[in-house]
C-alpha cells in the first residue's frame, strides 16, 4: 500500500515531541500525587518517547540507497527497529506499569492533591489526540488510494513508523482515561487499590500493543505477502498486457516500508516472438510501476502452463 516516508518521519517526529514533553509533565505530577497511575502514565510517555526515536532511526534507515552488499536496498532495517521499539514499550512501559501497579496494590501508597494531576491528563489528552489526528490524517489519505478505511489499512500497512503511532497514540489515549478513572477512584473511596488497579491496567494495554506490534514486524522482517486487493491488481495488470496467456505463479514481499517485490511465472501468447516477449515485460514493468507505486523491483520469468 502507499507509504510516504517523509511523511511517516513528521508523523513520527511530532508525535516524539509530544511524548517527551508529557512524560516530563506526568512524572512531576505523579511524585507530587503519589499516584502509581500517574508514574506509570509517565514511563508509558518516557517508552513512548525512545520508541519515537527508535522509529526515526528506523525511517532513516529504510532510505539508504542500496550498493553491492545490499542490492535490495536497507528497507528491512526499518522493520527491525521498529521492532526494538515496540520491545522497549513491552520492556519499560508495560514491564514498569504492571510491577508497579501490584506493588502498590500490595503494599498501598501515600495519596497527596490529585489536582495538578488532572490537569496534567487533560493537557496530555489534548496533545496526544494532536499527534493521533495526525497519523489518522496520513492513514486515511492513503486508505482512499485503495477503497479501504483507514483502521483497516493501518492493520494491513508495511510503513511499521505509521502503524506504531497510531497503535500508541489510541493506547495513549486509552491509558489516560484509565489513570484519570483510578486517580477518581481512590479519591472517592480513600483506597490505593483503585490507583494500583489502574497502573496494571495500562500495563496490560501497552504489553497488548507491544506484543501487536513485535508480531507485525517480525513478519515483515520473515518475508511478509502484498495484501490480497494489491495481489488482486498485479495479476490484473499482468493478464491485461496482450502477449500474456496466464500467470502461473505470482509471489510479492515487502523489501521494505512502501517497496514491494513482485516476481512473477508468465505463460505468454505462443505466437509472440523473443523480442515481443522482452516488450512485453518492459510494458508490463512500467505498468505495474505506474499503477502500483509501491512496487520497486519486478522479476518475470517466461514460463509455459502446465497442463
Amino acid at each position: 500500500m502507499a507509504e510516504g516516508a517523509g511523511e511517516s518521519f513528521w508523523t513520527v517526529l511530532v508525535a516524539g515531541l509530544a511524548n517527551l514533553a508529557i512524560a516530563v509533565a506526568k512524572l512531576v505530577a505523579g511524585l507530587i500525587s503519589g499516584s502509581a497511575a500517574m508514574l506509570s502514565e509517565a514511563a508509558h510517555s518516557a517508552a513512548d518517547t525512545v520508541t519515537e526515536v527508535l522509529l526515526l532511526v528506523a525511517v532513516r534507515q529504510t532510505g539508504k540507497p542500496a550498493d553491492r552488499r545490499h542490492p535490495f536496498g536497507y528497507g528491512k532495517a526499518g522493520f527491525f527497529w521498529a521492532m526494538m521499539a515496540a520491545v522497549a514499550t513491552l520492556v519499560g512501559g508495560a514491564g514498569f506499569s504492571i510491577t508497579h501497579g501490584v506493588h502498590t496494590i500490595v503494599h498501598g501508597e501515600s495519596l497527596g492533591d490529585f489536582t495538578l494531576s488532572y490537569v496534567v491528563l487533560a493537557v496530555s489528552f489534548v496533545i496526544e489526540s494532536v499527534s493521533f489526528l495526525k497519523g489518522f490524517s496520513q492513514a486515511r489519505r492513503e486508505a482512499r488510494r485503495w477503497g479501504i478505511g483507514p483502521v483497516r489499512l493501518v492493520a494491513r500497512t508495511s510503513d511499521t513508523a505509521l502503524k506504531a503511532v497510531m497503535l500508541e497514540d489510541a493506547a495513549a489515549l486509552a491509558g489516560l482515561l484509565i489513570a484519570a478513572g483510578g486517580l477518581l477512584g481512590s479519591q472517592l473511596s480513600g483506597s490505593a487499590l483503585w490507583d494500583g488497579a489502574a497502573s496494571v491496567a495500562i500495563g496490560v494495554l501497552l504489553l497488548v500493543v507491544a506484543v501487536a506490534l513485535i508480531a507485525a514486524n517480525v513478519s515483515l522482517l520473515i518475508g511478509q505477502a502484498a495484501p490480497r486487493v494489491v495481489e488482486t491488481e498485479i495479476r490484473a495488470l499482468l493478464l491485461a498486457q496482450p502477449e500474456v496467456a496466464d500467470v502461473v505463479e505470482l509471489l510479492t514481499m515487502y523489501l521494505g516500508p512502501g517497496r514491494l517485490l513482485v516476481a512473477a511465472k508468465i505463460d505468454f501468447d505462443d505466437s509472440a516472438s523473443a523480442a515481443g516477449v522482452e516488450i512485453a515485460c518492459d510494458q508490463v514493468d512500467r505498468r505495474l510501476r505506474a499503477h502500483v507505486p509501491t512496487i520497486s523491483q519486478v522479476f518475470l520469468d517466461p514460463t509455459p502452463t502446465r497442463r
